[in-house]
């Protein structure tokens, strides 16, 4: 897959004046706030999806994009992409089959999505709600420490959310609960989609290991999880009611409330967390 170098980390945060008030006191300060651009994926030179994301990894967010919304089956159909700065944003070109395009086209959906939109502008149910594959995890169990360890060492690999206290983070770690790959961004899903790309792009085997996340559990976020075959999504905060649905259809492991020891389980019909092998979904 031919790739342009670029960087784009360089602007993914800048500083602003503001008042910070506290009882009576009333203080100028310098604070950090994360950036928002418009990113335009571009596929043969078809516009399809005009997205507000923070400006960091952006192939890897094209790539798990394409993949987690399944518009390219795997990385081999990307031909190569490249990225061109706008005047306020930054458009996304990538070169995949033409079928795939003409699928695109099917289900046209050429609009501006708002920060972090799962559906991206959906046009009907059936696109929405498509079928996501059953999850066939390499991972047969995983202990409740292991998903405590990497949700603890979350917050330690966010860098731009140290600094701005305004992003989201996903990350995936081995079966151990070994934290290894770690991508930000102000949408929750936008997140996911970058960390999926880094995954593929990093050739890891993902269904080995699992993912936590920093957002509640939306169905969006169950479905990309399934899109890439890992058996096993830990959130921060709860699931909703389809969420949890859908991952008891795919077979996907999810845990919601992840926090210090504790940890609610919403669906494991695999029996993949060793202290839930009595689980009837």
């Amino acid at each position: 897959m031919a790739k342009r170098d670029f960087d784009a980390a360089a602007g993914v945060h800048r500083t602003v004046q503001a008042i910070r008030l506290e009882g009576d006191r009333r203080d100028a300060v310098v604070e950090e706030i994360a950036e928002e651009v418009p990113v335009a994926l571009v596929y043969n030179g078809v516009p399809h999806v005009v997205v507000m994301a923070t400006p960091a990894d952006l192939e890897d967010f094209a790539l798990g994009f394409s993949l987690s919304e399944g518009i390219i089956a795997g990385a081999a159909e990307l031909g190569g992409l490249e990225i061109v700065p706008e005047q306020s944003g930054y458009s996304v070109y990538l070169s995949v089959p033409k079928q795939r395009v003409a699928d695109i086209e099917a289900r046209r959906r050429n609009m501006t999505a708002r920060t972090g939109c799962g559906l991206c502008g959906a046009q009907t149910i059936e696109q929405a709600m498509r079928d996501v594959p059953k999850i066939r995890s390499a991972v047969r169990s995983i202990d409740r420490a292991a998903i405590v360890a990497a949700m603890k060492r979350l917050p330690q690999m966010q860098a731009l959310n140290a600094a701005t206290g305004a992003v989201h983070a996903a990350g995936w770690a081995n079966a151990q609960g070994e934290l290894q790959f770690v991508r930000e961004d102000v949408g929750r899903h936008n997140a996911l989609d970058k960390l999926i790309g880094a995954l593929v792009s990093g050739a890891v085997d993902a269904p080995t290991g699992f993912i936590v996340v920093t957002s509640r559990a939306s169905y969006e976020m169950v479905q990309k999880t399934a899109m890439a075959g890992i058996g096993l999504l830990a959130a921060v905060s709860a699931p909703t009611a389809l969420a949890v649905r859908l991952a008891r259809d795919a077979g996907l492991t999810l845990a919601g409330f992840t926090r210090g020891e504790r940890c609610v389980v919403y669906a494991d019909g695999a029996g993949r967390l060793t202290s839930t092998q009595d689980w009837r979904a």
